[in-house]
């Protein structure tokens, strides 16, 4: 098992593979277990994981920072430069799509190219407050969400997501912007996926990814037609051949 040091915890990750670095940035209340099914379709790269602090195999958190996506940015880069790795081709799914891009936003002389999937996009929902505390007092009552959190979180999963859920509800509040700086001055090409049918991000989302596509210097999205979340999961051979086609694209 392998460690590096950020703010005097240990943030674990884990390299598989040659080729190509290829990040994979997983989403809140989950780990870099959700990943692992998917590998072998990304077997041309030297793929990286990582558990985020507060998850996984990773440190605990007392308390998750109410920026977290920005705090997981900086963890990304630490690890990036604990291996001393540049050009790194980020991907990140759901909450792990802010941390994507916002990476590349603290370190451009790093970052290769950015897939962002399944987001909300440059806003969270008006009433995101009280949507994030609704899903989630469901999702720890249900079966197979519980199953799911205690197979990428651990043992503590009730606590870890409870957490997560505080801290996001405490950013949704705040009104705080969600990137470091304009989209319009992202240096990375920035490749945008999701489902036409996924209920855990904004419904007008093919809308939005256009606007965002408007802004960035090189942006291009895609919408795929089996329903779920993330779509990488879901859709995962279909998104797995669109984000090759983009890193070869700008390779």
């Amino acid at each position: 098992m392998c460690f590096f040091s950020y703010n005097g915890k240990n943030v674990f990750y884990e390299t598989i593979g040659e080729g190509k670095p290829l990040v994979f940035l997983h989403g809140n209340t989950s780990s870099s277990k959700l990943f692992k099914p998917m590998l072998p379709l990304y077997k041309d790269y030297q793929v990286i994981l990582i558990d985020f602090l507060g998850y996984g195999q990773s440190d605990r958190l007392e308390k998750f920072p109410t920026e977290l996506w920005k705090d997981e940015a900086r963890q990304t880069i630490a690890l990036l430069e604990h291996l001393d790795i540049t050009e790194a081709n980020l991907v990140g799914t759901s909450g792990g799509a802010w941390v994507a891009i916002n990476a590349a936003f603290l370190r451009p002389d790093l970052i290769a190219t950015v897939t962002a999937d399944s987001f909300h996009g440059r806003t969270l929902p008006d009433d995101y407050d009280e949507e994030i505390l609704a899903e989630r007092s469901l999702t720890m009552e249900d079966p197979e969400f519980s199953e799911f959190y205690h197979w990428c979180i651990g043992d503590d999963w009730k606590d870890v997501v409870k957490r997560d859920t505080d801290s996001m509800w405490r950013l949704s509040i705040s009104r705080r912007e969600l990137f470091f700086d304009s989209l319009q001055i992202l240096q990375a090409p920035l490749l945008l996926t999701a489902t036409k049918k996924d209920d855990t991000i904004r419904p007008n989302i093919e809308r939005e990814y256009q606007a965002i596509v408007g802004e960035v210097i090189h942006g291009h999205f895609k919408i795929f037609d089996k329903p779920g979340h993330p779509a990488i999961e879901s859709s995962s051979e279909e998104v797995a051949e669109t984000i090759n086609q983009f890193i070869y694209q700008y390779s």
